[in-house]
């Protein structure tokens, strides 16, 4: 039986409001949430960067489907 990682099957994407094509995607769940304990310490600072920086470069995060 093949059954997928929930947290690799959507992304939260948080996309650059000056800039097409830049911002930042991270895996997630269904809801949005973020396993930050899995992340590395990069991934995790820039996960933090990005939620701060919403509405001032970036737009807020959005769930999407990941593409395989």
């Amino acid at each position: 039986m093949n059954q997928s990682n929930p947290s690799r099957d959507h992304q939260l994407c948080f996309r650059s409001l000056f800039h097409s094509g830049r911002g930042y995607a991270f895996p997630c769940d269904p809801q949005g949430q973020v396993d930050l304990d899995g992340m590395s310490e990069q991934a995790r600072n820039n996960y933090f960067y990005a939620r701060a920086m919403v509405g001032r470069e970036l737009s807020a995060p959005a769930v999407e489907p990941t593409l395989h």
